[in-house]
């Protein structure tokens, strides 16, 4: 079974979008001490590799608990985007999308996360090409940054107004160039707007160029 970690490792000493909360994982009894190990984690839930949910720009939006969770699982489409600071729709040329994929941009920015260049100048996604997907009727968009666009954060309003999930901050999708595979990408079960995720890829095969 050829699978993928896509995830981020969460520590205390990740990387935070500016004006978050630092997250906090703390070993507060240890096995020398208490005979067992245990830790406490206090965080935000848009730090590492995590989904949005609609309701964290949609006022009556889906929280993490009330999404179905088939969504967070199926076909699996690599975009690479390497080396463009505008994605749109010109970049799924030759790409066949189809209802219920889960869509990758595969911009290579997850080289500089835990620099302060990773949260100020990525990539973003257009507004007709999120519409092209929402029309394709995917379920997921996914990206290796922390955000699919900027202030004042169209695209995320846009794709969460149609209940197409956004994972962030993913990392490793260089191993799924040219492959076939599918994506798992379950979140814990919070009543919140956003939730950790370890997101994994299942390689089916080369795709046939």
């Amino acid at each position: 079974m050829n699978l993928v970690d896509l995830s981020h490792t969460f520590t205390s000493s990740m990387p935070i979008f500016p004006g978050d909360d630092k997250a906090s994982l703390i070993e507060v009894a240890t096995i020398k001490r208490d005979g067992y190990a245990n830790h406490n984690l206090k965080s935000g839930m848009h730090v590492g590799t995590h989904v949005d949910a609609p309701r964290h720009f949609i006022p009556d939006g889906k929280c993490i608990s009330e999404i179905s969770i088939d969504r967070f699982y199926g076909n699996g489409i690599l975009v690479d985007v390497r080396g463009k600071s505008v994605i749109d729709i010109d970049c799924l040329k030759n790409i066949k999308i189809e209802k219920d994929d889960h869509v990758l941009f595969f911009t290579g920015h997850d080289q500089f996360y835990g620099t302060h260049d990773y949260f100020l100048d990525h990539p973003v996604l257009t507004e007709k090409l999120a519409q092209f997907l929402i029309d394709k009727k995917i379920k997921m968009i996914g990206v290796d940054m922390p955000s699919p666009d900027k202030y004042p954060f169209a695209v995320h309003k846009l794709l969460l107004k149609q209940d197409v999930l956004i994972l962030e901050n993913l990392t490793n999708l260089k191993a799924l160039v040219n492959k076939q595979f599918e994506l798992f990408a379950f979140p814990i079960k919070f009543e919140t707007d956003a939730a950790f995720v370890r997101t994994i890829a299942k390689i089916k095969g080369s795709m046939l160029l």
